[in-house]
């Protein structure tokens, strides 16, 4: 996995990420659990038990992303898995506590996105070091998995993007309909992807983060959407 966009808005942000996976790792629901006094709130992969999307009730959003810069040689068996990695960052106190106190020697090479009090960063991990990048968080951004995706088809997706970006209203549903129909007609490379049902695109999750959260997870695999929405003081408002 996977595909993901970062689309500021005037009082926040989007994140939207496509998943690929196998489709039996599908997460049926929206979780939500207490860490430190927090509201996290998070698609559940049935498979590992961890999650590749996450936000907290306190306006702390983290997505992952497999692989780092490039396709790597798998050498199992790692130590953590990265899907229980995005779940323990709620465990620190915000990003710099995260980065420098996470043990993350022997884990597989992934790219980490977080967002906490209006910073967006791009953690790196290769295996053995790490890279961490400020980015702009007042310009649109896209990532795809270097594991599924080589630089050519990396760079025909930026393109894909860019395109959009120019006639785009940046409104939830229409970076929505980005991640479910942007494209040439290949199911190897769209933006959702199918490689022969082994590994293809099974869910959208969706992140708007304004005075309020609002989470919204589609199924592709039956099309059924739940959505969750808090006020940034942990109090549930709606699902």
């Amino acid at each position: 996995m996977c595909t993901v966009t970062y689309i500021p808005q005037d009082n926040g942000f989007i994140l939207t990420s496509n998943r690929d996976e196998a489709p039996a790792r599908a997460a049926e629901t929206l979780f939500q659990e207490m860490k430190n006094d927090v509201l996290i709130t998070y698609p559940k992969d049935e498979g590992a038990g961890g999650t590749w999307i996450a936000a907290s009730s306190v306006g702390q959003v983290v997505c992952l992303l497999n692989g780092a810069y490039e396709k790597h040689q798998r050498t199992p068996p790692y130590k953590r898995s990265r899907g229980l990695m995005v779940l323990s960052f709620f465990d620190y106190n915000g990003v710099t506590d995260f980065v420098t106190n996470y043990d993350f020697e022997g884990m597989e090479p992934f790219t980490f996105l977080m967002v906490e009090q209006e910073q967006l960063w791009e953690l790196r991990w290769m295996g053995a070091e790490m890279t961490l990048k400020r980015m702009d968080e007042k310009n649109n951004h896209i990532w795809s998995s270097a594991t599924l995706y080589d630089d050519e088809m990396q760079k025909k997706r930026r393109d894909w993007f860019e395109a959009w970006e120019g006639k785009a209203d940046y409104s939830p549903d229409a970076i929505m309909d980005f991640h479910r129909n942007a494209g040439e007609g290949d199911p190897e490379i769209d933006i959702v992807m199918n490689r022969n049902n082994i590994v293809r695109s099974i869910s959208i999750t969706q992140i708007l983060m304004t005075d309020f959260l609002c989470m919204r997870h589609l199924n592709l695999l039956d099309d059924s959407v739940k959505t969750i929405s808090l006020n940034l003081n942990n109090e549930k408002v709606c699902s």
